[in-house]
């Protein structure tokens, strides 16, 4: 049997592998109640400190979504499939209290990209590409894609990527920060690894709050500094704030517990 998701756990970081490569790992309804359930138990189990997520082989991340599965859709049918995606996957994952790491290889295309831009932050192998086509297609990005790239990359550059509906490389990415490094292919995974074992050694509650402060100043309506005072003050009933400051005292490592 040829699972869609691929799960491994090592040393405190889960990593999500999309296993569709004869499909360029394309996402479809299946692929992404898969993705939820994945992400949904790495969230959940407490040895999980960190989130990788890829796709299988060497051509993509994700190559958009399986268009054959909404051609016939009418205009009720493709909000819905909109709300579903943002419930399950996208909005799921920009919330996650555990921190999650697009490795992204090749090419993350329409929902692709969509997937990569709702995760903390991401890493580009060197031959990765990436575009919003859906406007080739009739249609405007619906999972997130019209919120999310304006917000990294600015507002011009993101009318100009989705009007034109053209890709760019991982060296344009880099520099318009819609991904934070870029490296060789055979060492993306190495190097997501080697910023997860960095990131798991701090507080994951306080990861958790510094996560739910970020995304509330991207909220319409919602006070962000309000919520990082409020986070701020929850830290200081947690075992690990007790446990980082006695260690720094102390003058030795902290070791967390997310508790």
């Amino acid at each position: 049997m040829i699972f869609n998701i691929l799960s491994e756990f090592q040393d405190g970081i889960t990593t999500i592998t999309i296993n569709r490569p004869t499909k360029l790992n394309a996402l479809n309804k299946a692929t992404i109640k898969e993705l939820h359930r994945a992400f949904k138990a790495a969230d959940e189990d407490n040895e999980t400190r960190v989130i990788i997520v890829t796709g299988k082989g060497e051509k993509a991340f994700v190559a958009g979504a399986d268009i054959s599965e909404f051609a016939g859709f009418d205009k009720e049918k493709g909000a819905k499939l909109s709300a579903k995606g943002h419930e399950l996957l996208f909005d799921f994952v920009q919330n996650l209290s555990t921190p999650v790491i697009a490795a992204v290889n090749g090419f993350a295309l329409g929902g692709g990209l969509e997937l990569a831009m709702a995760c903390h932050f991401r890493v580009a192998s060197e031959n990765a590409k990436m575009g919003l086509p859906e406007v080739s297609l009739g249609v405007i990005p619906g999972y997130g894609g019209t919120q999310r790239l304006p917000q990294l990359i600015g507002k011009g550059r993101a009318m100009e990527m989705i009007m034109t509906g053209g890709m760019i490389n991982a060296e344009q990415a880099l520099s318009y920060g819609l991904v934070n490094h870029v490296v060789a292919q055979d060492e993306l995974l190495t190097f997501c690894d080697d910023i997860a074992n960095k990131i798991k050694k701090n507080s994951p509650k306080a990861i958790a709050e510094a996560v739910k402060s970020i995304n509330a100043g991207f909220k319409t309506g919602v006070n962000g500094f309000k919520k990082e005072i409020k986070g701020f003050g929850k830290c200081f009933g947690t075992e690990d704030f007790k446990e980082g400051t006695t260690a720094f005292l102390e003058k030795r490592k902290a070791n967390f517990t997310g508790k």
